[in-house]
């Protein structure tokens, strides 16, 4: 059975930082790149970052640039998203996925080309 896990969301003040970690099982990431993605309440799910198989290809968008970095390790068969300087904008239910039609990051994200979505995990930043 394959299940992805999202963990490592929480409340976190303006400014603060987070890493959000996506565990897969059943299922061998490590052909594929994954992508991070993120809704906001009322608001369509947007593409947030990937990283590709090499780990060479990545993708942020442009509003996290900068103060997101995305990692993985293949012995781990996870992926990590590490965030900083983090502002109420930021504030979303965060899910992973793995681009089974791809090992490289293509600039847009393609939604429809990523499976196995975990539940997601919150990240709510507020004073």
């Amino acid at each position: 059975q394959v299940q992805f896990e999202e963990s490592g969301g929480a409340l976190v003040q303006p400014g603060g930082s987070l890493r959000l970690s996506c565990a897969a099982s059943g299922f061998s990431l490590a052909g594929y790149a994954v992508g991070w993605f993120r809704q906001a309440p009322g608001k369509e799910r947007e593409a947030v970052s990937c990283v590709g198989s090499s780990s060479g290809s990545t993708y942020y968008a442009d509003s996290v640039k900068g103060r997101f970095t995305i990692s993985r390790d293949h012995l781990e068969n996870t992926v990590w998203l590490q965030m900083s300087s983090l502002t109420p904008h930021d504030t979303a239910v965060y899910y992973c996925a793995a681009n089974t039609m791809r090992s490289v990051c293509v600039s847009p994200l393609r939604q429809y080309e990523y499976d196995y979505w975990g539940q997601g995990t919150q990240v709510t930043v507020s004073s």
